[in-house]
């Protein structure tokens, strides 16, 4: 199995990239950044996976926002 030591996002899933969003910043917060229908109404993680399996430029800014979230979290520590 190839590893990629230098990639963040390598082994987690994106349900685990959405549901530790959603517990750092709530769904509020995140459809205020990430303008989608699917974090400001009725959101869920279900329709978000759904969504954002399918929409690779919206999968890129909730990866990026993972990204940052991870990188101030690590400046705190």
């Amino acid at each position: 199995m190839e590893t990629q030591p230098n990639n963040p996002l390598h082994g987690i899933t994106l349900e685990k990239i959405l549901t530790d969003l959603v517990a750092h910043y709530g769904w509020e917060y995140m459809g205020h950044t990430i303008n989608i229908k699917c974090f400001t109404v009725n959101p869920s993680v279900k329709s978000s996976l759904t969504f954002l399996r399918k929409t690779p430029w919206a999968r890129t800014k909730v990866e990026a926002m993972y990204l940052n979230m991870l990188k101030k979290r690590k400046q705190q520590q």
